[in-house]
């Protein structure tokens, strides 16, 4: 049984971000506290019986298979496992993955009984960690395509705490232990890099498990894209990245009943004279081991961007965390510098 402020600590964990809609499944699961969530968990997601809960996040997951879809799941980290606890509409929501989950409880959607899924990544089938810039998102790898997730925590407290439980977990792990690195000569060491191009800061943890962190160069290439966009109207050597946050762009439903709002996962890039939204591809990069082609859509898309000097005022929501945000820009003639040119403006 965990300690009394392990018990405290999950229950404290255990909130629903409040700009994200749930299921009443899962929502069920949010109203509970203390004891009676470790008692759950034992009871219907634990899946042998001396394991330990150790830590519980909720964050948006993406999953390799279905890219295009993100759902909210409350994130379970065990001594054994990292468990997703997922909306039901997930399954749902993209007809063409059928495959990838068993629907099997179908004859249940009409009756009063709801109904979650729960996706299981054991510890002992985990190879890497990547951490997203800025510690915004990190993506979990297996050995396969089915086990690779996002977790877009948009937070870089709850990412950097997730982090330390999944090591602490991980130690924990009787694994094999690693063969002895044979000694590099000068040339080898040195001379192997076909490539030219400095890899990523990785930390191998004593699991043999890999945590792959982002370094300067990822900003230098981002920086480097978002000079491209901005049509070479920026020298490169001044352009500096300010701000890099996972964000949502708010979509205001028209017609709808109430007024309901929709949100547009995006990336907001700011620089020192530009505002840019990007559509970011979080699941696909860096390619997989597996994977056989490059994804079908690059890592950045610009959905929008707009010059600062054409930035007129900036409305503040007074809600909590999270805030709201409207950029008033003036309604400046000349706007082919963000114009999509893929995009048909004479078409429907």
């Amino acid at each position: 049984y965990p300690s009394e402020i392990l018990v405290q600590k999950i229950t404290e964990d255990n909130q629903i971000p409040v700009h994200l809609h749930v299921s009443v499944s899962l929502q069920y699961v949010a109203g509970l506290k203390g004891r009676a969530l470790v008692e759950f968990f034992h009871s219907n997601i634990a899946e042998v019986e001396n394991e330990e809960l150790r830590h519980l996040m909720w964050s948006s997951v993406l999953f390799y298979k279905t890219p295009n879809v993100e759902v909210m799941a409350c994130v379970l980290l065990s001594t054994k496992a990292i468990y997703f606890l997922l909306d039901d509409s997930f399954v749902h929501a993209d007809e063409h993955q059928s495959d990838f989950w068993n629907k099997e409880n179908s004859d249940c959607e009409n009756s009063s009984f709801h109904l979650s899924c729960c996706f299981v990544l054991k510890l002992n089938d985990l190879q890497s960690v990547n951490v997203g810039l800025f510690d915004q998102y990190f993506r979990i790898t297996g050995h396969s395509a089915d086990h690779i997730v996002t977790c877009l925590t948009r937070d870089s407290y709850n990412t950097h705490t997730f982090m330390q439980q999944l090591m602490a977990v991980l130690s924990l792990l009787a694994r094999t232990p690693s063969p002895e690195p044979v000694d590099k000569d000068f040339y080898s060491e040195f001379g192997s890099k076909t490539t030219g191009k400095m890899e990523n800061y990785e930390l191998i943890h004593s699991s043999r498990v890999k945590f792959i962190y982002p370094n300067e160069e990822e900003i230098g290439d981002l920086a480097f894209l978002v000079a491209e966009k901005m049509d070479g109207l920026t020298n490169l050597p001044s352009l500096n990245i300010l701000l890099y946050v996972l964000a949502f762009q708010v979509n205001h439903v028209e017609g709808s009943a109430q007024n309901t709002s929709s949100l547009q996962p995006k990336t907001l890039i700011l620089t020192s004279s530009d505002l840019f939204l990007f559509d970011e591809d979080y699941i696909s990069y860096p390619l997989p081991e597996f994977a056989k082609e490059p994804p079908k859509r690059d890592k950045y898309q610009l959905a929008d961007g707009r010059r600062i000097r054409d930035l007129d005022r900036v409305l503040m929501g007074y809600q909590t965390y999270p805030q709201a945000l409207t950029f008033v820009f003036d309604d400046v003639q000349n706007q082919d510098l963000m114009q999509n040119l893929t995009l048909d403006h004479f078409g429907e």
